[in-house]
């Protein structure tokens, strides 16, 4: 079977990581069934399909990850259009800055329902048809699955909870045949800073006892994402995890992010991190 029989389904793809994974798949010759919530965010991505020439292989289709009938929707139309399925990608998500004092329960539920939840939808949807390929399930989470950060409590929750979800999955997958990935980006160069929908003046004019600390991370924050890696490096190491014919569990995207999550892989007791972290916050 080659490339381009093969049928991929990835989430998120208005923007970012997802969008030129989509463009990347498509290059690698997937047939590519790139998915967003809405038709309102979709041109950006139909823009960069047009400019590399790969309309043939990349259909641009509906899909909410937070409504499990949407998602199985979109799963069911694909596989009676294609035939088959042999890969999911799960990258849709949604930053968040905050610490718990300042959001509410129902700010960091909302948090999961799209960074883990939405996982959770879609791999449940996808694995009967990827047991019938030999397919797999590819997450996109974060170092920040890895490595818990000053102001992203709920944010890391998210993604830790994806990570562990994945790698007590993966073992169990593999006895029909489906293999299970996570691809742990570090600072992308994307709008997904933006989208968090953070307006920094006023969060940290908000942020009472928090607020010197707050300022520090944000601008921490800011000079990293300055310095990030660009999204298609980032999604050439999802699109590798789609083709490699055995991926590790475990994939980073760049050599700051192996390093960041090495750091926490080694530490037993949890005092590198915490010296890490803490430091963004002086």
């Amino acid at each position: 079977m080659t490339a381009g029989d093969k049928v991929v389904i990835i989430s998120g793809t208005s923007s970012g990581i997802g969008l030129e994974t989509a463009v990347a798949a498509a290059r690698a010759g997937w047939r590519t069934v790139a998915t967003l919530r809405g038709s309102s965010r979709e041109e950006a991505l139909r823009t960069a399909v047009r400019r590399a020439q790969v309309e043939d292989l990349v259909e641009v289709r509906r899909m909410d990850v937070t409504d499990p009938s949407s998602v199985e929707r979109c799963v069911a139309e694909v596989v009676a259009d294609h035939g088959r399925l042999d890969a999911v990608v799960n990258n849709a998500g949604a930053g968040h800055v905050a610490t718990l004092e300042q959001e509410t329960v129902d700010d960091v539920r909302a948090v999961m329902e799209v960074n883990f939840f939405g996982v959770l939808h879609l791999t449940r949807a996808a694995l009967p048809h990827l047991r019938e390929s030999g397919g797999r399930v590819v997450s996109v989470t974060s170092v920040g699955g890895v490595v818990g950060q000053p102001f992203n409590e709920a944010y890391c929750a998210a993604k830790f909870a994806v990570e562990g979800f994945m790698e007590a999955l993966a073992p169990v997958a593999a006895t029909t045949g489906v293999r299970v990935v996570v691809v742990e980006p570090g600072a992308v160069a994307s709008d997904f800073v933006d989208n968090a929908g953070l307006d920094r003046d006023g969060a940290v004019a908000a942020a009472g006892p928090y607020a010197s600390a707050l300022a520090s991370y944000l601008e921490r924050a800011s000079s990293a994402f300055a310095a990030a890696q660009t999204p298609q490096d980032a999604a050439a190491t999802v699109v590798g995890a789609l083709t490699d014919p055995a991926p590790p569990l475990r994939l980073q995207t760049s050599d700051q992010a192996r390093a960041f999550v090495g750091a926490k892989l080694a530490d037993l007791d949890g005092s590198r991190v915490l010296g890490m972290t803490s430091g963004w916050l002086a």
